[in-house]
C-alpha cells in the first residue's frame, strides 16, 4: 500500500510543478500585454527592446525571469514547503524555457519549431502592440483571441534556419 501512496504523492508534485509552469506562461502573457497597455514601470526598457529588437541574452533573461517571479513562486510555499519546492520547480523551469525561447526568437527564429510561427518574432518584425504577446508558447494568444498568423518567410527565416538550436547570444 506505501507503493501506491509514494506513487500519488509524486503524481502530485509532478501535476503542481506542471500547474506552476502553465501558471507562469499565463502570467509571462499577462505581463507581456500589460507592457504593451501601460509603459511603467516597465514600459520604457520594453520599448527599448522594441526599438533594439534584440535579447538580453539567455543568462540576463533567465535571472531577469526568476527575480520577477520570485515573490510569486515564495507564496506558495505558505501552502506546504513541498507544493512550494515542486512550484519553484516548475516556475524555474518555465523561466528557463522561456529565456532560451525569447532569445531564440531574437537571434534563430527558424528554429522554434514547436510553434506554427514564432509569435515574438512576427509581434517585433510587424511592430505589434495589440496581437501575438506570448514569447515561448502561443497558448494564450489563441485563447485570448490576440493571436495573430502573419507570414515570416522573410531573411530573417532564410538566415536562421542554416544555424542550429544553440545559436543564440547566452550572455
Amino acid at each position: 500500500m506505501d507503493n501506491i501512496s509514494d506513487i500519488f504523492k509524486v503524481a502530485g508534485y509532478l501535476g503542481w510543478s506542471i500547474a506552476a509552469f502553465i501558471f507562469a506562461s499565463f502570467v509571462e502573457y499577462w505581463l507581456h500585454r500589460f507592457m504593451h497597455i501601460d509603459p511603467y514601470p516597465l514600459g520604457k526598457v520594453h520599448v527599448q527592446h522594441h526599438q533594439e529588437n534584440t535579447g538580453q541574452g539567455f543568462l540576463l533573461e533567465l535571472r531577469n525571469y526568476v527575480i520577477g517571479t520570485a515573490p510569486l513562486m515564495a507564496t506558495t510555499f505558505l501552502f506546504s514547503w513541498q507544493i512550494g519546492v515542486c512550484c519553484t520547480l516548475g516556475g524555474i523551469a518555465y523561466a528557463t524555457f522561456s529565456a532560451y525561447a525569447h532569445q531564440l526568437q531574437h537571434d534563430n527564429p527558424a528554429r522554434c519549431d514547436w510553434m506554427e510561427m514564432p509569435v515574438h518574432t512576427v509581434h517585433h518584425q510587424y511592430n505589434q502592440w495589440h496581437h501575438n504577446f506570448g514569447i515561448a508558447v502561443d497558448w494564450w494568444d489563441r485563447v485570448f483571441g490576440t493571436y495573430q498568423l502573419k507570414p515570416w518567410s522573410t531573411p530573417i527565416k532564410e538566415n536562421s534556419s542554416k544555424r542550429g538550436y544553440l545559436a543564440i547570444k547566452w550572455r
